[in-house]
């Protein structure tokens, strides 16, 4: 098995030619300096801790198991919510993961990563969450959290952690003048780049994530995708996963989605089909290709739904909902592209199409005719990330805010919204 990559980023230093003896002495400037987090190894394997709830700081994914809720704070860890009554949700508690950024359940087991580690915890009691297996450097880390507002960062402190692991950044404001800043950090400019880095038939006793998983579960597997690779574990033994050889499935993988036998994968290049007939050596099916772009995907009946988001570092230039006809598993072909303006999950319920558009809001439409989707609501005025179309109700997280909604036969409306900071 190959030794998994610890961090997302590389750390680039190009040198470049003084003009300090040119420069005025004495002026100040104003640097962001970042500063790196370590954590020993003891200390990041028992890490995992049970608090109470606290604000979020950043929203992330959702995922939904029982009555419960599970909202990640990205790299921070799962906010837990309550909600045995969705228009009266409560905030019971914060799972502290380090690194974290998915989630996938099963049978009272919560798989979460942490950085480079499968961290494995029996929820059954939710008032006594325990952390029962870690495996260690199993996963690509392929989130990446340095700070991105920084000018500057303490490359000596980095590039001399040991053995210790970077959990994160604390970024301080610093005055500098030109000669103080070229005799600490040297005559380096550095440059960071990243490292050559809804409703499923997943099974029962599993909960259910949202179109951006990059965890899924089917069956007695959990398929985890990194930017290049489907990482394989086999949990027919809950307690104590199995890893599997990887399967390299191609470049800036994103999402995952299940239908029957196939993987969906999204990535910024296209939607790729894997088949899972063999559940631990996934097989390359066939691939559509869309050009660059941010991409998750649903499916539902002959059509694979994908959004597109551009006009960002994802590469494109134009967004849009892309509806690929799959009749033909083989040989996935382009049906119709409908214009959005920045969007980021979807969902699936029945002929109910939800497109979480950015700051344009939630849009819903009746996709009976594919070729002609008639709009149903459109909640404008809010920031809107990903859903989970469940049974009875729909949930929706945004900018800090969850929102849950009650199907109508013509649409659907708001019934509950509860913040997260």
């Amino acid at each position: 098995m190959k030794k998994k990559i610890p961090f997302l980023f590389s750390l680039t230093l190009l040198l470049f030619v003084s003009c300090d003896d040119d420069e005025p002495k004495g002026e100040y400037t104003e640097y962001l300096v970042a500063k790196p987090i370590v954590m020993s190894q003891a200390e990041f394997s028992e890490s995992v801790d049970v608090i109470a709830p606290r604000p979020i700081e950043e929203s992330g994914k959702i995922y939904t198991y029982k009555d419960y809720i599970f909202v990640n704070d990205k790299y921070q860890g799962i906010h837990v919510i309550n909600n045995a009554n969705p228009q009266q949700p409560v905030k019971i508690g914060f799972i502290r993961i380090i690194g974290n950024v998915d989630i996938s359940i099963k049978d009272d087991y919560l798989y979460a990563d942490s950085l480079m580690d499968l961290v494995v915890l029996d929820i059954s009691d939710i008032n006594t969450i325990n952390q029962v297996a870690r495996l260690k450097n199993v996963l690509n880390n392929n989130q990446g959290f340095f700070p991105f507002e920084a000018d500057v960062v303490e490359y000596d402190e980095f590039n001399n952690i040991g053995d210790g692991i970077l959990v994160g950044w604390e970024v301080v404001s610093e005055r500098l003048t030109e000669k103080e800043y070229q005799t600490r950090f040297g005559n380096y400019m550095i440059a960071f780049a990243e490292d050559a880095n809804m409703a499923t038939d997943a099974g029962v006793g599993t909960g259910q994530g949202g179109s951006l998983a990059r965890f899924k579960i089917v069956d007695d597997y959990l398929y985890a995708v990194d930017s290049h690779n489907i990482n394989i574990f086999n949990i027919s033994d809950l307690d104590n996963p199995e890893e599997k050889e990887d399967v390299y499935a191609g470049f800036d993988i994103e999402t995952i989605f299940n239908k029957g036998n196939h993987l969906f994968l999204g990535s910024m290049r296209g939607m790729y089909i894997y088949d899972i007939t063999n559940p631990a050596e996934p097989t390359f099916v066939s691939e559509f290709e869309h050009g660059t772009a941010c991409d998750p995907v649903v499916v539902d009946g002959d059509y694979a739904y994908v959004t597109l988001r551009g006009g960002n570092w994802c590469g494109a230039t134009e967004s849009g909902l892309y509806i690929v006809d799959i009749s033909n598993i083989e040989n996935p072909e382009l049906a119709i592209i409908y214009s959005m303006d920045g969007p980021y999950g979807l969902g699936i319920k029945d002929e109910k199409l939800f497109i979480c558009d950015g700051d344009s809001g939630l849009k819903v439409y009746d996709k009976t005719d594919i070729n002609d989707l008639q709009e149903l609501n459109h909640f404008e005025d809010i920031v809107t990330f990903d859903v989970i179309p469940l049974e009875d109700h729909l949930i929706m997280v945004g900018d800090e805010v969850l929102y849950q909604y009650e199907y109508l036969e013509d649409g659907i409306k708001l019934i509950s919204q509860i913040g997260l900071n």
